[in-house]
């Protein structure tokens, strides 16, 4: 099974991967794709909200999607991950 359909052994190999390439804490750039839909890309905005992130979105030629790209100062790979599964709980959102 591969990891896109296994999320818990994506969470596995990212967590294998921040630890062996990542001193921690260190800024962490997550990047999302979400429908352009206001309600969406605030619940991505509440996830990150009060914890210093730089946010920065970019709606696509369409309108369709916006492009959401937030950095953080992260204190470990747990925590990122923790963001991240977090952000899954957002309807339609793509990480990258």
């Amino acid at each position: 099974m591969s990891s896109k359909n296994d999320p818990q052994a994506f969470y596995s190999k990212l967590k294998v991967q921040l630890d062996e390439t990542t001193e921690f804490p260190a800024l962490y750039m997550y990047k999302f794709i979400v429908p352009s839909d206001e309600q969406k890309i605030k619940q991505v905005h509440e996830i990150f909200d009060n914890i210093g992130a730089v946010i920065d979105t970019k709606q696509s030629s369409k309108g369709t999607y916006t492009s959401v790209t937030i950095t953080v100062n992260m204190k470990s790979a747990d925590a990122v991950i923790e963001k991240y599964k977090e952000a899954s709980a957002v309807e339609g959102i793509i990480s990258l």
